[in-house]
Order: C-alpha cells, then sequence, then structure tokens
C-alpha cells in the first residue's frame, strides 16, 4: 500500500490498480478470439465401407520378382530369364512416365487367362 503525503499527515491509498490486470483480460480474450474459429476445422468424414474392397487383392495372385546377390532373377521361387520379364520393364517404363505427367492414381487392368 502506498502512503500519500497530504501537507503534514499520510494518508494509506487502499484502492488496487486494475489497469495491468484489464491488460491481461482483453490480451487473453483477443487471443481466444481468434484462435477459437481455428480449433474447429475439422470435418467428420463417414468413409464407404464395401465387401468387394477387402477382398480386392487375392494374396494366391500376387506375383513376386526376386533377385538374390548372385544376380539370380526368380518369379514366384522359379528361376527365369531377364528376356522373359522384358514386359514387366515396359510396364515400368509406362509407369514412370505416368509419374512424369503427375498422375498419383493409377490401376491396372489384366486379362483373366484362357482356359
Amino acid at each position: 500500500m502506498r502512503r500519500i503525503s497530504q501537507k503534514h499527515g499520510f494518508s494509506t491509498l487502499s484502492e488496487i490498480n486494475v489497469t495491468p490486470l484489464l491488460d491481461l483480460a482483453f490480451v487473453l480474450l483477443i487471443i481466444f478470439i481468434i484462435t477459437t474459429p481455428l480449433m474447429d476445422k475439422s470435418t467428420g468424414l463417414i468413409l464407404p465401407s464395401s465387401k468387394a474392397a477387402a477382398d480386392a487383392v487375392n494374396p494366391a495372385n500376387v506375383q513376386t520378382v526376386t533377385i538374390s546377390k548372385d544376380d539370380v532373377v526368380a518369379l514366384n521361387t522359379q528361376s527365369v530369364s531377364l528376356d522373359q520379364l522384358a514386359s514387366v520393364q515396359k510396364l515400368v517404363d509406362v509407369l514412370d512416365a505416368i509419374r512424369r505427367a503427375g498422375i498419383t492414381k493409377v490401376g491396372v487392368v489384366t486379362n483373366p487367362p484362357s482356359e
């Protein structure tokens, strides 16, 4: 508490300076006003479900190409020559061209094997 002198006697100032408190309150109010609308920018998404999507990739139909450290190329654990995999290189070249064109989603359709 401060004392203010009045000619001969001192009197105690019993008032609290609320200016800093109001400044703090206004700053916090402005911060909350600005940040509150930014917090609720999420959108509830309901994604469609499909029973066919779960069976889209059959693990029995997956083809695996491996290259060992001895440079042996194998397709599904069977050794093959590079000439037999030439069509695979053409597919990779086409996919690279598609990627350079800026296309990000690609689907590949094949004919079923004839019986």
